[in-house]
Parts: C-alpha cells; structure tokens; sequence
C-alpha cells in the first residue's frame, strides 16, 4: 500500500442491494480475517475520493484492522445518479448499511470527514446497531433540525457556511467543470493560504490556476461534478425524511464517539463543538492546533495514531 500509487491498494467495483453499484478499497489484515476481526469504514468529504483516506488505510490495516473505505455516491468509480434525491442522508445511509452486508458485517467502526462526516453522524442515528465505535472529523454533530432552514438562512446566520448556496445552484455544476483543475486546487490549501472559499460571493472570484493531483483530476473529469454538488441540494428532503423518521437528537451512548477538528478550519468553529456536547455524551475531542480542514493530509503523521489510541482504549482494539 503505498499512498502515492492508488493502484497499490486493493479494489473492488460491486453492485449493492439497493442497487446502486460502488467501488470501494477492502484492505484486508495480512493473516486474512477472523471472526473477530473489527472493520473500519471510511467515508470521505467533498471534494474528494477514497484516495482521501490514502495515508491511514495502511497504519490501521498494519495495526490489524479490515479496511473499506468507498468512493462515495457521485464519486470516482461509484454510481452517479442525476436525481439529487439519491444523494440524500437516508439514502447514503442505506447505501452503507447494504455495504456492509456485502462485505458481511454486523458492526463496524464508522468514520467520516466532512461530508462524510455529516453522513455518518445520520447513520449513527438511522442505524446505531451497526456501530461498533464512531469518529468523525471536521463537521461537529448537529441534531435534526425542528424547522427548515434554507442554506441562504443558514449563510445569513453562519457566513462561513456561504459556499454552501453556490454549491446548491445547478449553475455551479458547469462553471466548476470548465475551471476544474483551478477548483480542485483552490480546495485542497493549507490554512491560511489564499483567499477563502467559505464565504459567500467569494468562490466564483479564487478560481484561478493552480497545479492538483493527477489522480483527482483524472477522476473527476470522468465523472464530472454533478454527483458531487448534488449532496448541497438535498437540503429540504433530508429535513423531510429525518422528520418523518421521527430521528431522535441525542447520539447513541451505547457506542464511543471521537470528534478531531483542526482550530484553523473556517468551517468548524468552537461554538459549534461545544453545542454538540449536549447531544453526544460518550464523547472525547481531539483538538488539532494550527490544522485545516484537511486532516487527513494535514495531520497524516498523527491522526492514524489519534484514531488508534481511541479504538484501543474503548475496547475495539484488533488482535495482531
């Protein structure tokens, strides 16, 4: 598994029972499995891929861990359906439930960051049995909402999350995709490099030229940006679907929770981590100084160990 060759890592492209076809990594302990071999799903954000994941697929699996991590709905060699409606959480849920059965999983450690985040925080809520622990990066908890809110409501109360309503107008699908290699590179900075793309009005005017990954490029001008962009236009099923799932706002106590965020990243304030707090009660927080939003490059060097410390002191620890 070396983290600078996707091909290194082992793929499998399969059609799941909700009839959606994904295509994943399944990383398996160099001894195969036993029946008590724990799993660690990851789910990735937006903009990004499994390839995400690339530098902590192999620590977990070397600490005796299987390890899937897919391309998410929309993305990379996974199914990209045209109605928004299929990017919804409880759709997404599904998706991932119906993942693990193909795989033969009860219970798993779920992770997610950003996007992926937000998704399994919903899929601890829709599904808290197939959780053995879960950890989450970057996007704290926010329970089911009680009333819509609209994302320009929500960019008026929170200007960082402005993006948001650009990401939400069909028109970004095409202007994005003619200025993708920009994009992409305007995305993936460190903290405190150029000009921000949280605030609202300011993405259309930082798409400028910069280098990006040959990897990401490659895969997402195959796949173009719609799927991606489709998950900001769920914003009114997803409240429908969680009020008519009756979804409680409390996470489960019955599994362990890690929160990691980095303080210089605009879209994760502390006000919103100490509201979450209320919500989640077996909690514990890493704070990650100085580090962006993309914490799995960002802090490569610590997050795999922050996540392992976890696992083995909540009694998920795999047997080598």
């Amino acid at each position: 598994m070396d983290p600078y060759n996707p091909a290194s890592f082992n793929h499998r492209l399969e059609k799941l029972s909700t009839g959606k076809t994904y295509h994943f990594i399944d990383q398996l302990p160099k001894d195969g499995l036993t029946p008590t071999t724990p799993t660690i799903l990851c789910c990735h954000g937006f903009p990004d891929l499994w390839y995400g994941w690339r530098h902590q697929i192999a620590p977990w699996n070397h600490a005796g861990y299987r390890v899937v991590v897919p391309d998410m709905l929309g993305y990379g060699e996974t199914d990209q359906p045209k109605d928004a409606v299929e990017y919804s959480t409880k759709n997404l849920c599904a998706d991932l439930a119906a993942l693990l059965d193909l795989i033969g999983v009860k219970q798993s450690v779920i992770i997610g960051h950003d996007w992926g985040a937000a998704t399994v925080w919903r899929f601890a809520l829709y599904y808290p049995s197939r959780v053995k622990a879960l950890v989450t990066l970057s996007i704290p908890y926010v329970p089911p909402a009680p009333v819509y809110i609209s994302p320009p409501e929500m960019a008026q109360r929170i200007p960082n999350f402005g993006y948001q309503v650009y990401f939400g107008d069909e028109r970004s699908t095409t202007e994005i995709e003619s200025k993708l290699e920009t994009f992409l590179s305007l995305m993936y900075r460190f903290p405190g490099t150029g000009k921000s793309f949280a605030k609202l009005g300011q993405l259309q005017s930082t798409l400028a030229n910069a280098d990006e990954l040959q990897y990401y490029l490659v895969q997402y001008r195959n796949g173009g940006m719609l799927g991606p962009l489709s998950y900001y236009r769920t914003n009114k099923v997803r409240f429908e679907e969680e009020r008519d799932h009756k979804l409680q706002s409390e996470v489960s106590p019955s599994f362990p929770v890690l929160f990691v965020w980095g303080t210089a990243d605009p879209t994760c304030s502390t006000k919103h981590v100490e509201s979450m707090r209320k919500f989640v009660k077996n909690l514990t927080e890493v704070k990650l100084d100085g580090l962006g939003h993309w914490l799995m490059v960002e802090g490569k060097d610590v997050l795999a160990d922050h996540v392992l410390n976890f696992l083995a002191s909540s009694g998920v620890k795999a047997k080598l």
